[in-house]
């Protein structure tokens, strides 16, 4: 199954709609262990300055631009991508998918209590829902993590650590949990349990997601500026032009 690809920074955008995104993941990790990366303007600004984080998003199988810092960027350098993919809905949708098809799933991540909240509103959404299992984000071996994942028997994997933690461990894990499919998609968790609320759908449509997140989190002032960071260095690439090795964010 071929898919259309933007290059921003470095890193192969997916440019397609949210259902070739879930069919594109399922289909290849029929083939092998997948893992789908999410990254907004802070990841890809910090991609670029995190050597484990930079490797964890060039070995992922899929880059979903999710962020409108993101889409901006790839207009200013003249490779747009076709839309935002927000991770939250990637994998409400991958999960949508693992319910229709008998898939299990291991939520892994945010505060205690919270995946399994995550989870139990989920079967109720989707009904028919397997829940290999659900673990806090607070543990102190990855290794046995990973090793939990494993005997779960889980198919689908949804990591919630944070970045760069979650797409470094998902990497290095990637074979030793045994899912055919794992994706790194922050804060979905707290969204899934009710904890946390995105904005509203005129604002998404409108690219303002940031600006209710703003507000609702002023504290976050210092990582939105990785927006227009990341929008001044797409500019500067496109006016002046810079090396493959150096076009990395």
């Amino acid at each position: 199954m071929e898919i259309k690809t933007s290059e921003i920074f470095g890193i192969p955008f997916l440019s397609a709609d949210m259902r070739t995104a879930v069919d594109y993941a399922f289909r290849k990790a029929e083939e092998k262990p997948v893992t789908v990366v999410t990254p907004n303007a802070e990841i890809l600004y910090q991609a670029g300055r995190d050597a484990a984080l930079r490797e964890a998003v060039d070995r992922a199988d899929l880059a979903l631009p999710d962020g409108v810092g993101v889409v901006m960027a790839g207009k200013i350098l003249g490779r747009p991508v076709e839309r935002k993919l927000a991770g939250v809905e990637f994998g409400d949708a991958v999960i949508g998918r693992a319910a229709e098809t008998g898939k299990s799933v291991y939520f892994l991540g945010a505060k205690p209590g919270v995946a399994e909240k995550a989870a139990a509103n989920l079967r109720e959404k989707h009904p028919g829902l397997i829940v290999a299992g659900c673990a806090d984000g607070y543990f102190g071996d990855d290794a046995a993590a990973a090793s939990r994942v494993r005997e779960s028997g889980a198919w689908i994997l949804l990591i919630c650590l944070g970045s760069p933690k979650q797409e470094i461990f998902m990497e290095r894990f990637r074979n030793e949990t045994g899912c055919r499919l794992a994706a790194a998609l922050g804060g979905s968790l707290d969204v899934y349990a009710g904890n946390a609320k995105r904005a509203p759908r005129w604002m998404i449509r409108l690219g303002l997601e940031w600006l209710y997140r703003l507000v609702r989190e002023p504290k976050r002032f210092g990582r939105m500026m990785k927006i227009p960071r990341v929008l001044f260095r797409a500019l500067g690439i496109r006016l002046f032009g810079e090396g493959k090795k150096k076009d990395r964010g």
